[in-house]
């Protein structure tokens, strides 16, 4: 009797032992899972609100205007020239056009009012038109110019009148436009088209995108080969000992630097000790190559060691050198992952600031660059500079910027999946 109460005693204890080691799996589960969905949620309310603030940013409000490009804007005694168009008056030709349209409108305060319906790069637009059609003098053209900021945001609902900074005046003279057919809300080109600019409606991404691109190159340029090269050496052929254990130590140590004491190294060394510009995409390249080469290396090192031994053996065994074991074979199948880790780090280098921001690149840049040395802004950098600005215009702007940004990111770490899954070889 006393065994088989043993025996029940013990098997009810492991019972008991099982349900809670149950029970405990179970509540880890639940845990687990609860994390994950309070990180996708806390992901989808944060995408949610950068598109919602964002869309708007990629539409646009025009307005048509009949500008009559009368011939006194040209002095007498002179001809039709790149000089003497850039001379001619054409804020004043905005301003009649305007007072042509709302001849209502008599007082001065009024006047200074209807003035600010369109946007301050108009006359720059009607300059530009007359240069490249000189047959425009003399005509009356019916052209769509930008609205200002304030018109542009009741259009997009972004504002309501009460929140608006519109007078009663303006939302009449807009009533009228509206009723007229002379209002458009279109696709926002000027936004991909234009740098950066003081007024909203005239900003763009464009000059931040080559500058982006510019500093891609310099640091892909740079940070593959060497990188690549650094990870066969210290894989391949340097010989195992302190000096060895002591540079990997280093490269995994230089991975987890805060990127911004890259900044400071590439001010101290490129810009304050070698003379480089400021704000060039050049240096941007070069601080930024600093920054990859510890990633680059880790991933190529960690696509060497994943080729079997037996490849190696192999190819020694047919009477191949070292060298032509590591680059005719090694190489060509650790090549997916290699390109897998230069592309995120490439990623990393896109969405940086910090270093940027101690090489100058925080500068406000209206010219799109042309060249390494020319002074740029990138991405994460116009970002940074428009969220800092109050007006409602630049925080959508802001917000549809970031969306570009996570679409280049997206696509890069897309380009890193597929070049793997196309180029990885089994064996």
């Amino acid at each position: 009797m006393s065994n088989k109460q043993d025996r029940k005693s013990v098997a009810a204890a492991v019972e008991k032992g099982l349900a809670r080691r149950k029970a405990k799996e179970k509540r880890f589960q639940r845990a687990g899972l609860a994390a994950v969905i309070t990180a996708l949620m806390m992901l989808a309310v944060l995408l949610i609100s950068i598109v919602s603030t964002g869309m708007p940013a990629f539409t646009q409000t025009a307005l048509k205007l009949d500008f009559h490009y009368d011939e006194s804007l040209l002095p007498a005694g002179q001809t039709l020239n790149e000089e003497t168009i850039r001379a001619m008056d054409f804020h004043g030709l905005v301003k009649k056009t305007l007072r042509e349209k709302f001849p209502q409108v008599k007082k001065r305060k009024d006047k200074k009012a209807l003035y600010k319906m369109v946007s301050n790069g108009t006359p720059y637009i009607l300059r530009d038109m007359l240069m490249e059609d000189h047959a425009l003098l003399g005509q009356i053209k019916s052209i769509w110019v930008l609205a200002d900021d304030e018109v542009d945001s009741i259009f997009k609902g972004s504002k309501t009148i009460a929140d608006s900074r519109l007078t009663e005046a303006q939302y009449g003279w807009v009533t009228q436009l509206v009723a007229e057919e002379r209002v458009m809300t279109r696709f926002n080109w000027t936004f991909f088209q234009n740098g950066d600019s003081r007024e909203p409606e005239q900003s763009g991404i464009r000059g931040a995108i080559m500058g982006s691109l510019f500093v891609i190159i310099v640091t892909l340029a740079l940070s593959f080969p060497m990188g690549v090269a650094a990870a066969i050496y210290l894989e391949e052929f340097a010989r195992p000992g302190r000096l060895n254990d002591l540079i990997e130590i280093n490269i995994n140590n230089l991975a987890a630097v805060p990127s911004i004491v890259f900044g400071l190294l590439g001010l101290a060394v490129y810009i304050n000790f070698m003379g480089m510009p400021r704000s060039a995409p050049l240096v941007a390249g070069l601080v930024l190559t600093l920054m990859t080469l510890p990633t680059i290396i880790i991933a190529s090192r960690a696509a060497l060691k994943s080729v079997p031994p037996s490849i190696r053996e192999a190819a020694l065994g047919m009477g191949a050198s070292k060298m032509q074991m590591v680059f005719h074979h090694v190489l060509p199948l650790a090549m997916p992952g290699m390109l897998t880790g230069s592309i995120i780090g490439m990623a990393q280098a896109l969405g940086e600031t910090a270093p940027l921001l101690m090489i100058g690149m925080i500068a406000f840049i209206v010219d799109i660059p042309q060249g390494l040395l020319d002074p740029a802004t990138v991405l994460p950098v116009q970002i940074y500079l428009w969220a800092d600005v109050p007006e409602a215009a630049f925080r959508e702007r802001t917000a549809a910027a970031i969306m570009v940004l996570l679409a280049f990111l997206v696509v890069m770490n897309l380009l890193a999946v597929w070049l793997r899954k196309k180029f990885e070889k089994r064996w």
